[in-house]
């Protein structure tokens, strides 16, 4: 696994570029930012492996283990029982009994979540990072995550930034339109159902005042994040 790599003060990316869906290897990352509190706050852990857990100590105590839609989810289990003192958050529909058949997919009945994420920060992270429940998407549920101090935002799924040269994968983002674009590609636009919700989603998380943008799916864009979040989503 790739070591932690430092974006600014207090915040890393744990990238995983083997990561496969089955039928393609697209790759995912984790986000880690060291709280005030000096515990760690994990979004979308990838793979854990020996070094990745010894790099996460160095860092700190993990505190927060995020699984932060109803896509992202796979490896939480084995940070909780590595660190069984933190707590493990999720968006709705990730855990437990959905009464609607198509929302119940990918439901996960092994995990307890300490807490549901919704709009409103948990104390642990309150006044550091802000955050909002897409809306418009019940099948993704993805929190979108805003981190105060380095003026970055963190997408899952609702923003992809692969590049045009990017050699996996290169025929699955090339039919969902992902390659060389920024924002949402075919799969995840058909994914909004409401466009009404996502809309007014789209216009909460452009009031955050971001500049660098974190994908679990393609390149870090570092700066000018919020400009083009924005024209990403204007098909609205």
């Amino acid at each position: 696994m790739a070591q932690p790599k430092n974006l600014a003060p207090d915040l890393w990316i744990v990238d995983q570029p083997d990561f496969s869906t089955g039928f393609a290897k697209i790759g995912t990352r984790m986000t880690v930012i060291k709280l005030a509190s000096g515990g760690l706050f994990l979004h979308s852990p990838t793979k854990l492996d020996a070094d990745t857990k010894r790099a996460l100590d160095a860092l700190g105590e993990v505190r927060a283990v995020v699984a932060p839609s109803r896509a992202h989810h796979l490896y939480v289990a084995d940070y909780i029982k590595e660190w069984p003192a933190a707590k493990l958050y999720g968006p709705p529909g990730l855990v437990g009994d959905i009464p609607d058949f198509r929302a119940r997919l990918g439901a996960r009945r092994d995990l307890k979540l300490n807490a549901v994420l919704g709009d409103e920060p948990e104390a642990e992270w309150a006044g550091e990072i802000d955050q909002h429940l897409f809306k418009g998407a019940v099948q993704l549920n993805e929190v979108v995550f805003f981190h105060r101090s380095t003026r970055t935002v963190i997408f899952t799924d609702l923003v992809f930034n692969v590049p045009a040269d990017f050699k996996e994968a290169r025929i699955f983002y090339t039919l969902v339109g992902g390659r060389g674009a920024f924002g949402p590609h075919r799969l995840i636009k058909q994914a909004i159902r409401d466009r009404k919700a996502a809309r007014e989603s789209v216009a909460k998380i452009l009031e955050w005042d971001f500049d660098r943008v974190i994908v679990t799916h393609g390149d870090v864009l570092e700066s000018g994040g919020h400009a083009k979040f924005a024209a990403g989503y204007a098909y609205l």
